[in-house]
């Protein structure tokens, strides 16, 4: 029965279930069959969940499943190495004390309803740690947006999880560096590439400091051109063919004309992808809002300005726990290893 039990409640809940299902479960047993309650506990189920010691059957058979799992994972794990990067759990740098199950529960309850932006602040401060062992869970990933749906209309919460897990000087270190110098050295370096049209149109609009007539301003050109220096690698012998740069910027960012559904984007998505940048404006050159795309989601960037919304998509990755997509591992890569100085010692693909 236990062993049932403990099977339905990792599947429904994870392998690390708060304290409150706990006891649900050993409530449950005792009041389907009294006769294994014991009359010499408070309640009469602590042989099954003992909320003060953590102990109990319940207990003791989730803690082997733990283990089974971690030793799978482990054997996993060493036939192929970590490499760092998005998707891997990771703790945050402040020493915070860890909130309890029911205040955790608590600070959910008040999100789903709460509209005061610095109350809201607060309590994903409460729930960060859960929120991140929830989007490292394959199981629980997906309900991310459910569970915490102030991501959809509160700009800033990517960021604030970002920098709690690596600081201020590495949240500010793109928006310091790539105007600064990075930037000049990516339009210096594509002028040995292939001068192609679409090329020579990104090097004309990066270079321009004024609202082009066609194509994206100066700065999404710019980081456009880094496509091009870090183009997709082979995707393997299954695959015919390999994706250029202008392909793989249509996973990086799209544009919409504003006045036009946010929604009718989100419905015509027919696959699911990783993130990326939803630029609304009136010309490609003249962006007012941009929103970052995830699991068919919009979620609204803080930043207006092109530098700032690209800042906040890498960033996504990290806190969402999501792979680069294929086509952009170099890229992102390089922004992960050289600009924001993230996992340097894990060689990742390049």
């Amino acid at each position: 029965m236990i062993n049932i039990l403990a099977a339905e409640m990792t599947e429904t809940h994870g392998t690390s279930p708060p304290k409150s299902v706990r006891v649900m479960y050993a409530q449950g047993i005792v009041a389907f069959f009294p006769y294994l309650e014991d009359p010499y506990s408070q309640h009469g189920y602590e042989h099954y969940y003992d909320p003060e010691s953590g102990s109990g059957y319940l207990a003791w058979r989730l803690k082997t499943i733990q283990r089974k799992i971690a030793e799978e994972k482990g054997a996993s794990e060493s036939k192929s190495p970590k490499t760092g990067g998005p998707g891997h759990g990771r703790q945050p740098i402040t020493s915070d004390q860890v909130p309890t199950d029911k205040e955790v529960e608590a600070a959910i309850a008040v999100l789903r309803y709460s509209a005061d932006e610095d109350t809201i602040r607060e309590k994903m401060k409460t729930t960060f740690v859960y929120r991140q062992a929830m989007v490292n869970n394959a199981d629980k990933s997906a309900d991310v947006f459910l569970v915490f749906p102030r991501f959809l209309d509160t700009a800033g919460l990517i960021e604030q999880d970002f920098r709690h897990v690596f600081g201020e000087a590495t949240a500010n270190t793109f928006l310091e560096k790539w105007p600064t110098t990075f930037k000049e050295k990516v339009m210096k370096e594509s002028q040995g590439l292939v001068h192609t049209t679409e090329l020579l149109d990104l090097m004309r609009n990066a270079e321009s400091a004024v609202e082009t007539e066609n194509g994206w301003d100066c700065d999404i050109s710019a980081i456009l051109l880094l496509l091009h220096l870090l183009p997709p690698a082979a995707q393997g012998r299954k695959r015919p063919g390999k994706m250029s740069a202008s392909q793989a910027a249509d996973k990086l960012i799209r544009f919409q004309k504003v006045g036009t559904s946010v929604q009718q984007h989100l419905d015509g998505i027919t696959q699911s992808s990783q993130p990326y940048l939803l630029a609304l404006g009136s010309t490609r050159s003249c962006i007012h809002s941009y929103f970052i795309v995830v699991d068919k989601h919009a979620l609204p960037c803080k930043a207006t300005g092109s530098v700032g919304a690209f800042d906040e998509l890498f960033k996504a990755h990290f806190v969402f726990g999501t792979s680069y997509s294929p086509c952009l591992n170099n890229f992102f890569t390089f922004l992960q290893t050289t600009i924001y100085n993230i996992d340097m010692g894990n060689h990742l693909q390049h």
